[in-house]
């Protein structure tokens, strides 16, 4: 029974705990405190739910009773300090609203309109410039995500108390830089919009490729990062890349159960059972892909990586694949948001829309290109278009220069393999 209880506990708290962190940050106006209040919710449900039972709507208890631990937070805050007017209406508004009246349906709305922006402000805040890309990956894994410290150094192969002091040293760095809980406005708004897409997409992608270890994917990042599109695109609706991002990662997602076979061992796109493909997340992703095309705002990096992906996931057999249509977006996303890694896809692309001659003519111009030096995919798509072109010594050079480059087994071993076979 208190296994089952614990359970719920851990699904309820991995699901609501951002919520609840921004909810009560808006009142206290301290990050470090807003969490450690959150957790005294949790652990007075992990107190009182195995005794009492589960309460008819968990989330809406934790909530509550995080509300009534920051009331009391100020409470002792106004007692130790001279009376100042924010802290007196402060404490006004959390007796207005500590325990919502859900009878009332627009008084619910209302709820979970504020609630909508407070999640806005937390994503904001845990993706501040003032923090490293590094130090935003784990804040927002850990405040928004729902994962322990523990999770996040295990999901990213780092130590564990590399990461708690990346947590600690980022809250200390916001409080420091006095970075106040709010949605940047304006041209802001658009610049740190873009980060913070970055980081979830960053999540996502070494959820879908891991750098190193043992395993090819992470599938429980790339949950995480579904989970924060999701969220990112109810509270911010009129942002078409928004949209994009979560189209892209649904349909990308929708790989999964076919990118590696019974051993674990990698297999590519072309190769892939598409009748394995999750055709949910292929629909979801379409569906948001259409929200992002309504939106009446230039095609962005995400929407474009996203109808690229709609290309593969309409296609019921690699036979069927518009390459050409593939090829002119990766064009346009070279226009849109130029990166090496891009022009690298095009190359592929074209090698399928052209022949492989014209995919290894952008190949090699990228070959001394630093960005790419030890990018492990530019001497395997180097190789995979030698191949076809009958030319299997350099073929095999390029995917051992390939192996040598990755930190990811299933990656080195599928790598050594077609050096192996290149030989033979």
């Amino acid at each position: 029974m208190h296994s089952a209880v614990h359970d719920t506990i851990a699904a309820v708290w991995r699901a609501e705990s951002a919520r609840i962190v921004a909810v009560v940050m808006r009142r206290v106006r301290d990050l470090g405190v807003a969490e450690e209040l959150a957790h005294d919710a949790l652990v007075a449900a992990l107190e009182h739910w195995p005794l009492e039972g589960l309460p008819q709507n968990p989330a809406a208890w934790l909530m509550t009773t995080a509300k009534h631990r920051a009331l009391d937070h100020l409470r002792h805050r106004q007692m130790a300090h001279a009376r100042h007017d924010d802290l007196a209406s402060d404490l006004q508004a959390m007796h207005a609203h500590v325990v919502p009246d859900f009878s009332d349906a627009l008084d619910a709305a209302r709820e979970r309109a504020a609630i909508g922006d407070d999640l806005l402000r937390l994503i904001f805040t845990a993706c501040h410039p003032v923090l490293s890309v590094d130090a935003q990956i784990a804040l927002t894994l850990k405040l928004l995500g729902g994962l322990s410290t523990a999770e996040i150094a295990r999901a990213f192969l780092a130590p564990e108390a590399t990461v708690a002091q990346r947590i600690v040293r980022a809250k200390r760095a916001l409080a420091q830089a006095r970075v106040p809980f709010e949605v940047p406005q304006g041209a802001e708004l658009t610049q740190r919009l873009a980060a913070v897409l970055e980081v979830v997409y960053l999540i996502f992608n070494e959820g879908y490729t891991a750098t190193s270890g043992t395993e090819w994917m992470r599938p429980a990042l790339c949950e995480d990062a579904l989970r924060l599109g999701r969220l990112l695109a109810d509270i911010a609706p009129e942002q078409a890349e928004v949209h994009g991002l979560c189209a892209l990662m649904a349909i990308q997602a929708s790989r999964t159960a076919a990118r590696t076979d019974p051993q674990g061992e990698l297999v590519l796109l072309a190769e892939q059972d598409r009748s394995r493909w999750n055709h949910t997340l292929i629909q979801q992703g379409l569906a948001a892909l259409e929200r992002a095309q309504a939106v009446p705002q230039p095609a962005g990096n995400y929407r474009l990586q996203a109808e690229i992906a709609a290309c593969h996931a309409r296609a019921a057999h690699v036979e069927e694949t518009d390459w050409p249509r593939i090829a002119a977006l990766y064009a346009q996303l070279m226009r849109a948001a130029p990166s090496p890694v891009v022009e690298l896809n095009r190359a592929v692309a074209l090698g399928m829309a052209e022949g492989p001659a014209a995919g290894l003519a952008v190949v090699e111009s990228l070959l001394d290109d630093k960005a790419l030096q030890h990018y492990p995919w530019l001497p395997a798509v180097q190789a995979d278009l030698l191949e076809k072109l009958g030319r299997t010594a350099l073929a095999r050079e390029a995917y051992l220069r390939a192996a040598a480059l990755t930190a990811n087994g299933p990656e080195k071993r599928w790598l050594l393999q077609k050096a192996g076979a290149g030989q033979g």
